[in-house]
């Protein structure tokens, strides 16, 4: 399923102040349970709840191109960790400086890493 993107910078500020977060090597996480996320649900088509998803790219991190690539980046280690998430959360990614020189596997690691410990992955049940 396609993930939704943020475009409101309230939600922005709310996930950062108020959200759960996560400090790596390359990366912050933070992650905040989305109060909207059953009206959405409803105006949904599948009728299902999905996670809202945003990048914070500050200037620190380099040119345009540099910042452009460290989103691109961070969009696929997300797309890779996506199906595995549970749903109706903000989610906010801000890359750190050590970034530039890392490959994207090493983001989709730390992606996971940080979801673990956040306690977003979905629990699989034995019956």
């Amino acid at each position: 399923m396609k993930y939704t993107t943020l475009k409101e910078h309230h939600l922005y500020n709310k996930t950062f102040q108020k959200g759960k977060r996560y400090s790596g090597k390359y990366l912050s996480v933070f992650v905040l349970r989305d109060f909207a996320a059953k009206r959405l649900m409803k105006e949904n088509p599948e009728k299902k709840y999905y996670n809202r998803f945003g990048v914070s790219v500050t200037k620190k991190i380099g040119g345009a191109v540099q910042r452009s690539r460290v989103k691109r980046i961070l969009r696929a280690g997300y797309r890779a960790v996506e199906p595995e998430l549970k749903t109706g959360f903000l989610v906010v990614i801000s890359p750190r400086d050590g970034i530039l020189n890392a490959k994207s596997t090493d983001v989709e690691r730390e992606l996971r890493r940080g979801f673990s410990r956040l306690e977003m992955f979905q629990t699989t049940e034995v019956k």
